[in-house]
């Protein structure tokens, strides 16, 4: 069976990403084994119990105060990604839209 070529910019990502569970970012503060406080760290992972182990990898036998899921807008990135690539592809005599 042949393989399909994608008909956009972010299907094209979809088709290639390595894995497709969305990665969530979460925001730390915690307190260092020195006891120096540290505030907005900032870690992308799959779960919480996955971003701690990234903080306690990078800061070890820190004490982590508190954790929170960030929210990240909702927009339609993807769409303007393909407008963008859209632009660059554009031959200098066409306007927008043609």
């Amino acid at each position: 069976m042949p393989r399909r070529e994608p008909e956009s910019v972010t299907e094209w990502a979809a088709m290639t990403a390595p894995d497709s569970t969305p990665m969530t970012k979460y925001g730390f503060r915690i307190r260092t084994r020195d006891g120096t406080p540290v505030d907005n760290l900032t870690v992308q992972a799959r779960d919480q119990a996955a971003a701690e182990r990234k903080i306690s990898q990078i800061y070890p036998h820190c004490e982590i105060l508190e954790c929170r899921q960030i929210q990240t807008a909702i927009g339609d990135d993807a769409l303007n990604l393909d407008r963008i690539i859209s632009l660059i592809a554009r031959q200098p005599d066409e306007k927008p839209g043609d």
